[in-house]
């Protein structure tokens, strides 16, 4: 073997190297790729009891609970399905109903409750994550150029 076949068998090796594990990490990550699941889908695909998930959706309206020891129980909707949501601290300034929320917990099944170890509402009243805004696009609910559901816009008077 000349100098120029062992280059060629190094750099083969190396790409095959490469290949190998790129497709290890993205086999490995393919169910953490997503940055949450609606409640649709927590519904839908059985989870295995203690796997946390992210669940997001809108707060939907009539559902804040608050309890002793700043426990609160509210709903996060997708407009099609709805998940009981449980969570023990403070929450967020611009949590409130009608709005988008990032929920990162534990879903139990059996009491179909999702009991949640962190809540992120959105920045402000214009923000909502692509993926909730595309999931309420594609349902109906939202169309482009209208201001998301539950946000209400404010006229500016004109002087």
């Amino acid at each position: 073997m000349n100098r120029k076949q062992k280059r060629l068998s190094i750099i083969a090796a190396g790409a095959v190297f490469l290949a190998g594990a790129a497709a290890l990490v993205t086999s490995a990550l393919q169910e953490q790729i997503v940055f949450f699941n609606s409640p649709s889908d927590v519904l839908a695909k059985p989870l295995e009891p203690g796997t946390r998930v992210r669940l997001g959706g809108l707060v939907e309206a009539g559902s804040v609970e608050r309890g002793e020891n700043s426990a609160v129980t509210f709903a996060v909707t997708d407009t099609n399905a709805s998940v009981k949501v449980r969570y023990v601290g403070i929450l967020p300034d611009l949590f409130r109903e009608g709005q988008g929320v990032v929920t990162e917990g534990v879903f139990s099944p059996e009491e179909g409750t999702f009991m949640a170890d962190m809540v992120l509402a959105k920045h402000d009243e214009n923000y909502m994550p692509k993926e909730v805004a595309d999931a309420l696009k594609a349902q109906g609910v939202w169309k482009e150029g209208d201001p998301p559901p539950g946000v209400t816009v404010k006229e500016t008077p004109v002087y």
